[in-house]
């Protein structure tokens, strides 16, 4: 038999209405969600030094305990930023992973506090991201679609050939679009992708070194520490040992 909360939520209904406890109009959670994903950054910076997030008023109770409460809020948060984003036209796979990066982060928190503030990392993080894309000139739908594969595809090795082949263009045709429209070499670009990935890694993981350079699917282990040599200036040995969690330290208090 199918279970029925109907009573439950009735009387639920009715004690809240009695309380007068308002939730947050809709449209000002749109309004929030608009800003981030039009790249209004000033809106978005004003809105977080008001701690909007972690005030309790008009807030939603989904759990009876506060700390969960929160987290609970975060996560549907985080959700519905990331589809806000996509819709704006940042890729699906890099929102997605943005927002799966940010949850994890917020798990590891212990207090609201840090909730707090790493929710305004995350909304500014992404607002800046969403200007940066807005202030770039429109892209053509085979580079919009070649971006979108290459971050799905980050950990494998990547060709020109085989992005040719999946956009059915021809190699020299989707390079020079690529570098026409993007700015940059499409090797290069995805070579730059691998990189920041590992940077995250480094400093945000466990893994070892062995373990990243096969992960983004590097020939060996030694090509990947001259190429992040190369373009970081530090072997990442070098670079975890100075980046190593140093902007979550303070949540985990």
């Amino acid at each position: 038999m199918p279970l029925d909360l109907s009573k439950e939520w009735y009387r639920s209904e009715f004690i809240q209405h009695e309380l007068l406890v308002p939730h947050r109009l809709m449209e000002t959670e749109f309004t929030f969600y608009d800003a981030i994903a039009t790249g209004d950054i000033d809106y978005v910076t004003e809105n977080c030094k008001n701690h909007t997030f972690t005030n309790p008023e008009g807030m939603g109770k989904l759990s009876e305990n506060p700390l969960q409460n929160l987290r609970y809020h975060f996560v549907v948060t985080t959700a519905m930023i990331t589809r806000y984003c996509v819709n704006a036209g940042m890729e699906q796979e890099k929102a997605y992973s943005l927002s799966d990066f940010y949850i994890l982060k917020m798990d590891a928190c212990q207090t609201m506090e840090a909730i707090g503030e790493l929710h305004t990392a995350m909304c500014l993080d992404l607002c800046k991201k969403m200007n940066l894309l807005r202030s770039q000139q429109i892209l053509s739908k085979p580079i919009v679609l070649c971006i979108d594969y290459i971050y799905s595809h980050l950990h494998f090795r990547i060709t020109i050939k085989e992005l040719s082949e999946y956009l059915e263009i021809s190699e020299s045709y989707l390079s020079r679009l690529f570098l026409k429209e993007i700015g940059t070499p499409l090797s290069q670009y995805i070579l730059d992708l691998k990189i920041e990935k590992a940077k995250n890694l480094l400093q945000y993981s466990d893994y070892t070194i062995i373990d990243i350079a096969n992960y983004l699917a590097f020939c060996s282990q030694s090509h990947f520490i001259q190429v992040f040599q190369k373009k970081t200036g530090m072997t990442p040995h070098k670079y975890r040992t100075k980046h190593f969690r140093t902007n979550w330290e303070g949540m985990h208090n």
